[in-house]
């Protein structure tokens, strides 16, 4: 049984190798983006980072201790952006990706925001039709991979899809 809590800066190795391993190793499952970005997702000192930000909250899914799964979630201005939602490949199908979209929903009425929003590469329809089914619609914006490598290195050329996702505060 998996519990959903608040990550800690104690938790960044663990978590760190979590969504590397989901997003970038041949045994990623069906969400690895390793045929289009080389080089690791995120690194530990960017994770701590994004935990010690204001409004923002990552939260953890667990199976008897061990990181099974993760979303960063952070306030702005009346939307919650939602990414690094990873899943260990392991456990993927059965429902985790599921518990943590809803774990972030609830966040989100707990902040009382009316909108969730991500950004998914356009070059996964895969993943863009699974956030569709789970509530999730294009809204028609969108904007090149950022130029950065601090997400890792584009084997092609990129664009990431801006998603959002109606909360009902009521």
């Amino acid at each position: 049984m998996e519990t959903i809590n608040a990550a800690t800066p104690a938790d960044a190795p663990a978590l760190t190798a979590l969504i590397n391993h989901a997003y970038r190793s041949e045994q990623g499952g069906w969400t690895a983006e390793g045929h289009l970005l080389e080089g690791p997702r995120i690194d530990e000192a960017g994770l701590l980072a994004m935990l010690a930000l204001p409004h923002a909250q990552f939260l953890k899914a667990e199976t008897d201790g061990i990181p099974t799964g993760c979303v960063y979630l952070e306030a702005q201005g009346e939307v919650l952006y939602l990414s690094l939602l990873a899943v260990a490949p392991e456990a993927q199908a059965h429902g985790l990706g599921r518990q943590l979209l809803a774990a972030a929903d609830a966040y989100a009425r707990q902040l009382r925001r009316t909108k969730v929003r991500m950004s998914v590469l356009a070059a996964r329809p895969e993943l863009l039709a699974w956030y569709e089914r789970h509530g999730y619609q294009p809204t028609g914006a969108s904007e090149p991979f950022p130029a950065t490598t601090r997400f890792g290195r584009p084997r092609q050329p990129l664009t990431l899809l801006i998603l959002e996702k109606n909360i009902d505060n009521s």
